[in-house]
């Protein structure tokens, strides 16, 4: 009888961990990516009444974020790709940190939908970044916790953003101060992140050879296969990157179409009043991200005890798209408002099961093809993330409820599921 695992050597020395901390600090990363986009949302009563704007013109405000946000991610792919993450996730941090903080200077709506734009420029990278680091850093059976760590940012960040960023306007009387903190808070950040990351294991100071052994056994498969770069074509009309693109965009359009109308669901259908509100959409994405790490956990440790990749993807995410459909089905037919908060904790805690998928860019395509991959993957899921949100007032505006904008949610969750079973998720030989 053999088994797989090896003994442990005596006086044998013990692997660093640095990959898991240049995952921590990319969460972290994301986090504050979302706690920033979010502080516009916060803020816009004050900055609306300041700058005598006009409805319009604040969806112009918050929309302009998205669009460059969306418009830059396969660029940002590209350059991730020839010029790798190290250098380009220190400066993306460093500028968007800045235009945050530069909004605080703004005398009137122009100026600050300029900061707002570039900012969706400067923080475009960060996400297809997790991609290729996820590439480079991570084992196969790592790959799950490293992706679910990244994208576990938007439901953290989505969580304490209207925490924080509250906090500091009533601390400073002043939306321009807590927008000048959260940018300085950004830049430091960023450098700390440029200061600690590298491109690849072989190169930081910190990976003893333990670590190195242990990320170069564990990426033997793609170390052996070599060959050329995939070619984009041959990529982009695979039936697996389609439905990567096409699963994602169904997985954000629930997500985003919850963080943008959830609150006002909550306070219009079923009565919460501001603080109520807010302790419920706190407490629901909160599961989301225990729900993320929770996801990543199960499926690098079924991997490691020999689960095949295909059974155990597609597994978790149609299994958790399923149940996620299953109750924001029942959500839409809910009356009581304990209920309604109960079954969305559950929906968000395995809907965010599926940021897994930011491993498939380094699965799909390779580590020379994972940043424009992941590039192009976030370019649908945040156009889905702008339209979305848009199609779901119509929906409200023209049924006067409610009802059917759930109902899209649970059709979009059922694509997530169908999508995912599409995927070949092996290991590119």
């Amino acid at each position: 009888m053999t088994h797989s695992h090896a003994l442990p050597v005596a006086g044998a020395v013990r692997a660093t961990q640095v990959r898991w901390r240049i995952f921590l600090l990319l969460l972290l990363l994301a986090a504050i990516n979302y706690i920033d986009r979010a502080s516009l949302s916060v803020a816009m009563p004050m900055i609306s009444a300041e700058f005598q704007m006009t409805p319009a013109l604040e969806g112009l405000m918050l929309s302009a974020f998205f669009w460059s946000y969306a418009l830059m991610q396969i660029p940002a792919g590209l350059l991730l790709d020839r010029y790798n993450a190290r250098n380009i996730v220190g400066v993306a941090a460093v500028a968007w940190g800045g235009f945050q903080a530069l909004g605080a200077v703004a005398t009137g709506w122009a100026g600050l939908l300029v900061t707002r734009i570039g900012l969706g420029v400067a923080e475009s990278p960060i996400m297809p970044s997790g991609a290729k680091l996820n590439g480079n850093w991570l084992t196969a059976n790592e790959r799950g916790r490293g992706a679910t760590l990244v994208d576990g940012g938007a439901p953290l960040g989505t969580a304490l953003g209207a925490i924080i960023t509250t906090a500091l306007i009533a601390w400073f009387g002043s939306w321009r101060m807590a927008f000048v903190i959260a940018g300085v808070g950004t830049m430091i950040v960023g450098a700390l992140a440029w200061w600690y990351i590298r491109n690849h294991p072989a190169e930081h100071p910190k990976v003893n050879q333990a670590e190195l052994d242990h990320i170069k056994a564990g990426n033997v498969i793609a170390q052996a296969a070599g060959g050329p770069r995939p070619r984009m074509r041959e990529l982009i009309a695979s039936r697996s990157v389609l439905a990567m693109f096409a699963g994602y965009a169904c997985y954000n359009a629930v997500f985003y179409g919850l963080m943008t109308w959830m609150p006002s669901y909550l306070h219009q259908a079923h009565g919460f009043d501001l603080k109520s509100m807010g302790g419920a959409t706190f407490l629901i994405f909160m599961c989301g991200f225990v729900g993320e790490l929770v996801g990543g956990a199960i499926a690098d440790r079924w991997k490691a005890a020999g689960g095949a990749p295909n059974k155990v993807m597609r597994s978790m995410f149609s299994g958790s798209a399923l149940m996620a459909a299953l109750c924001i089905l029942a959500t839409a037919y809910a009356t009581d408002a304990t209920l309604v908060v109960c079954l969305l904790c559950v929906a968000l805690f395995f809907i965010r099961w599926c940021g897994m998928y930011w491993c498939l860019p380094a699965i799909l395509g390779g580590k020379e093809r994972s940043g424009v991959l992941g590039g192009a993957m976030n370019f649908w899921g945040n156009m889905s993330g702008v339209l979305v949100p848009i199609l779901i007032g119509l929906i409200v505006q023209f049924t006067g409820s409610y009802f059917l904008a759930l109902i899209f949610f649970v059709a979009m969750a059922v694509g997530l599921m169908l999508f995912s079973s599409l995927i070949d998720y092996r290991e590119r030989t």
